[in-house]
């Protein structure tokens, strides 16, 4: 199983529980993509604010804005899925969400914002096992169709319905 290595700063709410709500989203993630449920595995996932998304996607990606998450995934693809499930530790990458930029996307969409980072935090970790929306519209639709199987065994609607908040 990937283990998580999880950082909550401000300004994250500490109402709800971002550690417990990553797990649930990783065993989603992991049920639909099982290259992710490999012993072996490790990624760390920060929760910050605009500020540090903003300075690390300006760093890593010359892109100077926030954005909702990062991924910075550190295993190609085919590499992750010959990876064996004994052997020392691998770091499959690392995950960033920014907490104002989720927060104004949330309540733009009208979910709430466990919700909408859950979708994130999915979004992410296919990211970091090689999937991309970014290489064309079939590629997209199956990373979509990934997301929306493992929101659903969270109890969260598919995000891509026609009339979905996130249309």
């Amino acid at each position: 199983m990937l283990a998580l290595e999880i950082d909550i700063e401000a300004p994250w709410p500490v109402e709800t529980d971002w550690a417990d709500l990553a797990e649930a989203a990783a065993e989603a993630a992991m049920a639909v993509a099982p290259e992710l449920d490999n012993p072996r595995l490790s990624a760390s996932l920060l929760f910050t604010g605009d500020a540090e998304v903003h300075q690390l996607n300006r760093e890593w990606r010359a892109k100077d804005r926030p954005t909702n998450v990062l991924s910075f995934p550190m295993i190609a693809r085919a590499a992750l899925i010959a990876l064996p499930r004994t052997g020392a530790p691998e770091l499959l990458g690392d995950l960033a969400l920014a907490c104002e930029t989720c927060a104004r996307e949330a309540a733009e969409k009208g979910v709430a914002l466990s919700d909408h980072a859950a979708h994130l935090i999915v979004h992410g970790l296919l990211h970091l096992a090689g999937h991309d929306h970014e290489l064309s519209p079939a590629d997209a639709a199956a990373m979509e169709a990934l997301e929306i199987k493992a929101l659903a065994r969270m109890g969260i609607a598919d995000p891509y319905a026609e009339g979905a908040p996130d249309q």
